[in-house]
């Protein structure tokens, strides 16, 4: 059974940091690029970075650039996002997801088929 395990939220004051782990089980981990979503409250789905199954190349939201950073432990079956520099527009709830091909090239997946229940994020003074 394929599972994704998100965790790491909380509540954090402008200009905070957080670091969001997913820890998965059920797949061979280092075969799948990972992909980290968030949904605001009230909003839709917006991605948010993406890495290929390797570790060796990432992608970002504009909206994050420079202040996010997604990197995996395939060793631990761990997908991370270290935040820094958190806003107040980052207050959602962050989903890890997997990739349906298995692939070393891809980066920013378009197709997802598993997903962790998320984590919530609140930025606030």
């Amino acid at each position: 059974e394929v599972q994704l395990v998100e965790s790491g939220g909380g509540l954090v004051q402008p200009g905070g940091s957080l670091r969001l782990s997913c820890t998965v089980s059920g797949f061979t981990f280092d075969s799948y690029s990972m992909t980290w979503v968030r949904q605001a409250p009230g909003q839709g789905l917006e991605w948010v970075s993406g890495i290929n199954s390797g570790g060796g190349s990432t992608a970002y939201a504009d909206s994050v650039k420079g202040r996010f950073t997604i990197s995996r432990d395939n060793a631990k079956n761990t997908l991370y996002l270290q935040m820094n520099s958190l806003k107040p527009e980052d207050t959602a709830v962050y989903y890890c997801a997997k990739e349906v091909i298995r692939s070393s090239e891809i980066v920013v997946s378009t197709s997802l088929d598993y997903w962790g229940k998320g984590t919530l994020v609140t930025v606030s003074s």
